[in-house]
């Protein structure tokens, strides 16, 4: 398979992936990943909101694994046109996706063990400070959206090797 070619499906993961994931997921991941209100009335013991909270461990995991194909994209694409300046702006991408990606899981799991502040006479008042969270990682995620997008978009361009492609006025290819 060509290089054009593999950069070509990327593209066709990494661009869908990037827009439905990274802008819309947020928002059915948070509600999937946290105990809903619904729930939160009819804990009464500190057992039973660790164990509603440990209940969204899995879908944590799997929402930052959805979350990673953008930045396994960019990895492979690096591979397949190395450059310095590039490889070290993926490096920094998978660097604050780590951030995020804790910082977010850490939000999450924390209102679910909050429960929205039905939790909170059981647990140390440091899990309310869990919703401040989203300020450090909307910090974390611009700069991420920012340069993964500007990496995408620089890994998906088409580098043809003009003296190739020319045409001559004549109308014949060199």
């Amino acid at each position: 398979m060509s290089t054009l070619a593999v950069r070509a499906l990327l593209a066709v993961v990494f661009w869908p992936s990037l827009f439905f994931f990274w802008f819309l997921g947020p928002f059915v991941f948070f509600l999937l990943s946290t105990t809903s209100s619904e729930v939160c009335p009819l804990l009464e013991r500190r057992e039973q909101f660790l164990a509603s909270a440990n209940g969204t461990l899995p879908m944590l995991v799997l929402q930052n694994l959805i979350y990673a194909v953008p930045i396994v994209c960019l990895v492979l694409w690096n591979r397949l046109l190395p450059e310095p300046a590039r490889a070290s702006q993926v490096v920094t991408c998978i660097k604050l996706f780590a951030v995020a990606a804790m910082l977010g899981a850490l939000w999450e799991y924390g209102s679910s063990l909050v429960c929205d502040g039905y939790g909170q006479p059981f647990f140390s008042p440091a899990w309310q400070m869990t919703s401040y969270l989203p300020i450090a990682d909307l910090a974390v995620n611009i700069p991420l959206y920012v340069l993964v997008f500007s990496l995408g978009r620089a890994f998906s361009m088409r580098e043809d090797d003009l003296a190739t492609d020319a045409v001559h006025p004549d109308g014949n290819a060199s």
